[in-house]
């Protein structure tokens, strides 16, 4: 239905969104660290024979489902707004999680793990379109990354679950609290939009892209214009970024617990790690957001990108237990905090009604990585058999990806606002 001629549909405000956009990604962060942390749990399963590889290949289901997720989601997102692509993705999540909580067998398990990707995959390039929309221009990297910290605030409620909980219980109690999105589908219903709005005062500086003027190609066709001469390099060097951000992501989301395992830490011990880990993702990118909102938003991913090589390569060093949890918080921030910088940077680098689509391609093609990345680390560990290699591993994507963002080209400040859904800059209905 058109708006009232005259009176614009209300803008979301900073706070709500910011909020909500929080606590989904909260649960999606569960969700994606789940599986790392019963990891042991499933090494030692008496009936399945897991081992790990097979653990790899599980965290590569996950990840398989994530590039449809992403790529439909955000297209949907651009097309009839965030709200109803918002509420399926939460009740396919929850099913998932559900399927995978009373899953009999290990190949049931893998299928529920690929369905669960595919919800994953659609919720981030989502909330990170409607928070980005929704923000301060002159806070918005850091109301943004504040949202999308959620990711490692779940990878913390996972880690003192598993602690709590494992091995006592079986561990697909803990796919269980995956359901808690249910709940959580009426309030996206109202708090959500129906329509996609730029801020009427937000420019985009150092996006990276020139986006900020009016676009001279209008086509329908989302695609096309993200590979159009204005886009197309920093939407290529976008999707490589994402594609080694991801790597890191999904690699250390399967295989932390297990490598600290193999490195001779109990099971509690390598959850504490985990939970180190997600708690400096959550530190590090706020502070990494107020940084970016100082205009250095491109210095300020490359530096974690660097980051998460250099904790890594720490971590396989024998270290005094404190140096370790320390160093862990670190690869944290150089691994999720990184990977929010640059979701950031896709969001300030394209106007609202191709915001999604953008976001939800640079995820899609970038999620090979996150496919890649556990059989990847599952490989090394098996065909090295130095229980530092795991970590070492880390280090080629965490550096490649450093190179990508900075061989992105500084953008031009705008003149004027970046435009809206219409020509003149004015909130127009989506296409139906």
């Amino acid at each position: 239905m058109n708006p009232t001629p005259g009176k614009p549909p209300t803008r979301p405000r900073p706070g709500p969104a910011v909020a909500l956009g929080l606590v989904i990604l909260c649960i999606e962060g569960y969700d994606l660290f789940i599986l790392g942390a019963v990891g042991p749990s499933l090494l030692s399963h008496p009936d399945w024979d897991v081992t790990k590889s097979t653990l790899g290949l599980l965290g590569s289901l996950t990840a398989l489902g994530m590039p449809l997720g992403s790529v439909a989601a955000g297209w949907a997102g651009d097309l009839y707004g965030r709200r109803l692509p918002m509420t399926v993705s939460l009740a396919w999540l929850s099913l998932s999680m559900l399927l995978s909580a009373v899953a009999g067998d290990l190949a049931l398990f893998g299928a529920t793990r690929f369905l669960t990707g595919m919800g994953i995959g659609a919720l981030i390039p989502l909330v990170t379109a409607y928070v980005s929309e929704a923000a301060d221009p002159a806070r918005h990297s850091l109301q943004v990354g504040t949202a999308t910290t959620g990711l490692a605030v779940g990878g913390i409620v996972t880690g003192v679950v598993g602690r709590v909980l494992l091995p006592e219980w079986d561990f697909r109690t803990l796919f269980l609290f995956g359901a808690v999105p249910l709940v959580l589908i009426p309030v996206v219903w109202r708090l959500v939009p129906a329509v996609v709005r730029d801020h009427p005062a937000q420019t985009l500086p150092e996006a990276g892209t020139e986006t900020a003027e009016a676009e001279p190609d209008e086509s329908p066709n989302r695609l096309r214009r993200l590979l159009a001469p204005r886009y197309r390099r920093s939407t290529l060097l976008f999707w490589a970024a994402t594609f080694a951000g991801l790597v890191i992501v999904y690699g250390a989301s399967t295989w932390l617990p297990t490598l600290m395992v193999d490195n001779g830490y109990d099971l509690g011990s390598s959850l504490e790690f985990s939970i180190a880990f997600n708690a400096g993702a959550v530190i590090g990118t706020l502070g990494a957001a107020l940084v970016a909102d100082r205009g250095l938003l491109k210095a300020a991913t490359v530096v974690s990108f660097l980051l998460a090589a250099v904790a890594m390569i720490v971590l396989s060093t024998p270290q005094p237990r404190p140096l370790l949890l320390l160093v862990s918080a670190v690869a944290g921030f150089g691994a999720l905090g990184t990977q929010a910088l640059v979701n950031i940077y896709v969001a300030h680098a394209h106007p609202a009604r191709l915001r999604g689509t953008a976001l939800g391609f640079s995820l899609g093609v970038g999620r090979v990585g996150a496919i890649v990345g556990p059989s990847y680390l599952a490989a090394v560990t098996v065909l090295i058999s130095s229980p530092k290699a795991g970590f070492y591993a880390f280090v080629v994507p965490a550096i490649l990806g450093a190179v990508l963002i900075g061989l992105l080209r500084p953008g031009r400040r705008a003149s004027a606002p970046a435009p809206a859904d219409g020509p003149s800059g004015t909130e127009t209905p989506l296409a139906r």
